[in-house]
């Protein structure tokens, strides 16, 4: 059942991640028709795409780790026998866990908590820049989610053999 669950969240966070993806790619080709055809550059367009880089960022980082299909090195690993790589995926996940946790979710509802009390604004959208930030622990909450999945994945793997 939580598995279901987290099923269709990845799916909510795969579909926003793209959805954010083609507003980026429409905004930038409207950044680029704006200044080059029309000669008169839209005031948001630049501002917007780097909010919305931003977000592609860090959540598709929650995408790819949770499609393991993360950047890795295992060259070294993959010579180890099972169990050793097991204890490798294990420190590993516990390693992206505790980041998970205490940097990016922890530390990013500090900065979201402290950019909303400071009020600020981006220039050229009036956003306040908290909803910017917010994509901090969002994705950290993710990345949290996969990392406990993961990991008691490995320490079930390491028991059964």
């Amino acid at each position: 059942m939580l598995k279901r669950f987290l099923n269709k969240l990845s799916r909510v966070l795969e579909f926003f991640t793209a959805a954010s993806m083609g507003i980026l790619v429409i905004d930038v080709s409207w950044q680029v028709i704006t200044r080059f055809i029309l000669k008169a550059p839209s005031d948001f367009t630049e501002e917007l795409a780097t909010f919305l880089m931003i977000w592609v960022g860090l959540l598709g980082a929650a995408v790819a780790y949770n499609r393991k299909a993360h950047l890795g090195i295992d060259y070294f690993v993959a010579k180890f026998n099972p169990r050793n790589r097991l204890i490798a995926e294990g420190i590993v996940n516990f390693m992206v866990l505790f980041f998970s946790v205490s940097v990016l979710f922890y530390g990013g509802i500090q900065l979201v908590v402290r950019t909303f009390s400071l009020g600020q604004a981006s220039p050229a959208l009036g956003l306040p820049l908290g909803f910017v930030y917010l994509c901090v622990p969002v994705s950290g909450f993710f990345l949290t989610l996969y990392s406990i999945e993961y990991l008691l994945e490995t320490i079930h793997q390491f028991k059964s053999n």
